[in-house]
């Protein structure tokens, strides 16, 4: 008889998607939480509340830092393991798939003595990797660096770099304090979650440095309306934002199993919306034991990207809608539904991926 009590399932997620590696009914599940639990530094005897650590381990010569969430549940208490591997993932600019114009974008943003520079998106949607890519632009031998992140995900040699504590006080608002008195030239806070960093933030721009951050929202300009959310004034948001980056990760198709057909009229019509011209070929793929008959092989970036410029601006400080604003600062052919179309166009990815990710407006 089946007992969900005494049942292991484990899932790994591969490319945004979770995919089943063990489904077991002989292993002993409370043995194999209890031990992760004391590898964690958790209590073994709590199962009635959530509870989160850190286990630290050591692969193939490198520190691997793995981040554990325990839940409780109907049948038993949920965990969750994220891996963080510290020294990979860091890609330089042009390793991102931004179009040449967007690459030259954020280099200009980069290069700005202050002001505010925010990626938005969802968690998972590779904000924290784009941001430390802009990072390594920087002149690190004469411009001083600073982080204040939750977790450290990625090492970078030559910059300081803060963990944030709110058990202690440490929260992002208070390590962006902290770094000011640093002397600082460019600081990367790892999110804006709250009314009291983003002030910070803010006034951090204001005496002249440069501050990148994260901050969820669906798309670029919905930063502005998160921002209004924290409390912050339309006058303070316009003389301090300088960018927005909206991105979202897109799977690649597999190219041994990848496959041409011809659009179909709701696909050319979704091009047409987006002012793009129709192609006459798009790809699928049917999956292959390469791709594991996922018909996707990796995941690639696609980048929605205002810069603030003095009309911009203008409107955000004259409390212009949402709406307004996309209008005014993203053409139709820039959003991130028409970006990933031009991945479908070129064969990098389907539409089917492109409406998962991104919907059809």
């Amino acid at each position: 008889m089946w007992n969900p009590m005494r049942t292991v399932c484990a899932r790994v997620r591969i490319d945004g998607m979770l995919r089943t590696v063990l489904d077991r009914a002989d292993v002993p599940v409370k043995r194999v939480i209890s031990r992760l639990k004391v590898m964690a530094g958790l209590d073994t005897s709590e199962t009635r509340l959530p509870q989160d650590g850190r286990i630290g381990l050591r692969y193939g010569g490198r520190d691997i830092d793995v981040r554990m969430s325990t839940l409780p549940g109907h049948f038993g208490e949920r965990v969750v393991l994220r891996v963080l591997d510290r020294h990979s993932g860091l890609l330089p600019l042009d390793a991102l798939g931004l179009a040449e114009a967007q690459e030259a974008a954020l280099r200009r943003l980069a290069d700005r003595p202050d002001g505010i520079v925010l990626a938005t998106g969802p968690t998972g949607s590779g904000k924290t990797t784009t941001l430390y890519s802009l990072l390594q632009l920087a002149d690190h031998g004469r411009r001083n660096i600073v982080t204040v992140e939750d977790p450290i995900e990625y090492h970078m040699p030559g910059i300081s770099q803060t963990q944030t504590n709110a058990e202690i006080g440490m929260t992002f608002a208070a390590g962006l304090r902290a770094t000011l008195r640093q002397d600082p030239d460019v600081i990367l806070v790892g999110e804006i979650r709250d009314h009291e960093t983003a002030e910070v933030a803010a006034q951090a721009s204001l005496t002249g440095h440069l501050v990148f951050s994260s901050l969820h929202a669906n798309g670029s300009v919905a930063a502005v309306t998160r921002l209004r959310d924290l409390g912050l004034d339309n006058y303070l948001i316009a003389a301090t934002l300088r960018g927005i980056l909206a991105q979202r990760l897109l799977r690649v198709l597999c190219r041994e199993c990848a496959e041409e057909t011809a659009p179909d009229v709701a696909t050319t019509t979704l091009f047409e919306s987006s002012n793009l011209a129709p192609p006459s070929t798009v790809w699928t793929s049917k999956g292959c034991e390469n791709c594991d008959d996922t018909g996707f092989d990796g995941r690639q970036g696609v980048f929605e990207i205002v810069e603030i410029g003095e009309d911009i601006a203008a409107a955000i400080g004259d409390n212009a809608s949402e709406q307004q604003l996309k209008a005014l600062a993203v053409p139709k052919s820039g959003t991130l539904l028409a970006e990933g179309l031009k991945l479908v166009a070129s064969g990098r990815t389907s539409v089917e991926e492109v409406r998962r990710v991104l919907g059809d407006v």
